[in-house]
């Protein structure tokens, strides 16, 4: 996996503690690192969590509807939250989830290497609790060829700074 490189000017515009509601809004736009994916995860996470033949057997998932082996599309969700977390918006703390869209666009195959673009949608501070408010983050996960293969709608809790 590599990681994003960010200019100087746009790090000395990122907080040491992460992104706050307020340091956010609609339009920003960020970018992950890298992940690429090889057969041998496919197979491990189906395996363990979504153990369909099209994702565990490269020789039944060729007589399927994918005609060859793909990943879970939940492999497919978690690689996605994981670029977010280590290489995306620098959410001061963390991704907490409130609420979501996810689909699945097209097939991700052994040997694709996966990115994630995501914007800042929506900003709502708390009406009720003024250490915290909501951002929906639109999320495309996008393979080398720059097909779209996850969109994820996600409505996120963020810190405000008064809270810090």
């Amino acid at each position: 996996m590599t990681m994003v490189q960010v200019s100087r000017e746009a790090a000395r515009q990122i907080p040491a503690e992460g992104l706050y509601l307020d340091d956010l809004q609609a339009g920003q736009r960020f970018t992950t690192g890298t992940y690429r994916l090889d057969e041998a995860q496919i197979k491990a996470f189906a395996v363990q969590f979504d153990p369909q033949p099209f994702h565990t057997d490269e020789h039944a998932a060729e007589r399927t509807f994918f005609k060859g082996l793909v990943a879970s599309g939940w492999h497919t969700a978690a690689i996605t939250m994981r670029l977010n977390v280590e290489s995306g918006p620098p959410l001061a703390g963390g991704f907490v989830g409130a609420g979501g869209e996810v689909s699945w666009a097209a097939p991700v195959r052994p040997g694709d290497v996966l990115h994630v673009e995501s914007e800042v949608v929506e900003v709502t501070p708390s009406r009720t609790r003024r250490d915290r408010g909501t951002i929906v983050l639109l999320s495309r996960t996008i393979n080398q060829r720059g097909d779209v293969v996850l969109v994820q709608k996600a409505r996120l809790v963020v810190l405000r700074k008064a809270a810090a």
